[in-house]
């Protein structure tokens, strides 16, 4: 069973997500973890490059020691909320268990090594499988719902993450905090992106409906839209 999945963003008005290089600075910076708890999800979901920003230790080095099957393991259960990773080859070495208090779950693919494993088992990091060499979001979704219980889950980036996303038709909900700031310059992340493979393909939005709009003080918005997507053109 899929989780309802809200994309919660923070950009400038030009859809840049990098608040260091908006102008004018500081431009309702503080609202993204207000929302992010008003919003009270089971869990939440960024990529690997927003994840590796967050990790305290260095890859695990390649051992030849025990093997692991390509079997689901938890350090936990009992959480109120995890904090979920996407790292397909398993590059991100963690030095940490949990972010800000949120347990980590690694969603990793089959082609991981098992030194790898080995370390996010030493440091108490759950992770589960969702594919053989890429990951299935869908597959990691249902993982999430069933062994977690996990009902509710907010995707919060980076763009890469919330594109494949987005053209996998997971999300039922965009929230965006949109500040009056501009970046204005080449080289920053997107609300939403692709990798190169990914750049030719289509997200099966058939409709967006504008549910409310909050303002939330000097001059930010907090944009609700409510996402449709064509079940059979996702599943495609």
């Amino acid at each position: 069973m899929k989780p309802y999945v809200i994309c919660l963003m923070h950009s400038s008005l030009d859809g840049r997500t990098h608040p260091s290089r908006w102008r004018p600075k500081g431009a309702g910076t503080d609202w993204f973890e207000k929302i992010h708890e008003e919003l009270g999800g089971d869990a939440w979901v960024i990529g690997r490059v927003t994840g590796s920003e967050f990790a305290k230790g260095k890859p695990y080095p390649e051992i030849s020691g025990e093997k692991f099957s390509r079997e689901n393991w938890f350090a936990r259960r009992d959480a109120k909320t995890y904090g979920v990773v996407l790292d397909a080859q398993g590059k991100i070495g963690w030095g940490r268990s949990d972010i800000g208090g949120d347990p980590i779950v690694a969603v990793l693919t089959e082609s991981v090594p098992d030194s790898h494993l080995a370390g996010l088992r030493g440091e108490g990091v759950s992770y589960i499988f969702a594919g053989k060499s890429e990951i299935d979001l869908a597959l990691a979704l249902d993982i999430l719902n069933r062994e977690l219980g996990v009902k509710r889950l907010l995707v919060e980036g980076g763009g890469v993450a919330n594109g494949a996303f987005l053209r996998a038709g997971l999300i039922d909900e965009f929230n965006l905090i949109l500040s009056p700031a501009i970046d204005g310059a080449s080289g920053a992340p997107f609300v939403f992106d692709s990798t190169a493979a990914d750049g030719g393909k289509r997200a099966p939005l058939t409709a967006m409906t504008l549910e409310s709009v909050r303002e939330l003080g000097g001059g930010v918005l907090l944009l609700r839209y409510l996402i449709k997507n064509d079940p059979h053109e996702s599943a495609g």
